[in-house]
């Protein structure tokens, strides 16, 4: 009986070779508390996104910074998860919401770990509650575009003041965003993508 010759191509039991295999990219949603980062990942993710939110109780309130402009009765506590494929399937996001409240932050540099870097969520109502997270990658060297979060439509700063409040260098992308709305939270996922690219070029 003749031996049959082991061909990895016979009835297409492998990949053409011209097969793209799309990269896998993590990116970190950062900001304060109730800026919009939830909604922002839950806005572009192609799956239903992981939240791991609980519910703020008044056992909480000595540890939380709760603000009255905010209606949210729950907070993330560990991340929220989501992806996206972008492109014609080159690239795959992997996002990982940080969680707001400072009694968390502790959770930060596990899931920093492996990103190419961060988009910052601002809310130009509590502008203060940006600073921890702007101090974070400036001071480890992550690039990070930041993303005003226009809520209700309303634009309440131009973004040169926005960045003199925050002592943000020029070469930060700093603009303004819709976390509920896909395309411009495709628009700033991409605006970072092409920033951290720049930069690992130098």
């Amino acid at each position: 009986m003749a031996s049959r010759h082991c061909d990895p191509t016979v009835d297409g039991a492998s990949a053409t070779a011209d097969q793209k295999v799309p990269i896998p990219v993590k990116i970190v949603v950062a900001g304060g508390f109730g800026v919009g980062k939830t909604t922002f990942v839950g806005s572009i993710s192609e799956i239903d996104p992981l939240r791991t939110e609980a519910a703020m109780t008044q056992a909480s309130e000595a540890f939380d910074a709760v603000n009255e402009s905010t209606d949210k009765s729950a907070t993330t506590v560990a991340m929220d998860f989501g992806r996206i494929t972008l492109g014609n399937d080159d690239l795959i996001l992997y996002l990982f919401g940080t969680p707001g409240q400072p009694r968390f932050h502790f959770l930060w540099d596990e899931l920093v770990r492996g990103a190419i870097g961060a988009v910052v969520i601002v809310d130009t109502g509590r502008l203060a509650d940006s600073f921890s997270a702007v101090d974070y990658f400036e001071g480890r060297g992550v690039p990070f575009v930041v993303a005003v979060n226009c809520f209700h439509g309303a634009m309440t700063h131009d973004l040169d003041a926005i960045r003199q409040a925050l002592a943000l260098s020029e070469r930060v992308p700093m603009f303004f965003t819709d976390a509920r709305e896909r395309s411009s939270t495709r628009d700033a996922l991409l605006t970072l993508v092409q920033h951290a690219l720049a930069q690992a070029t130098g």
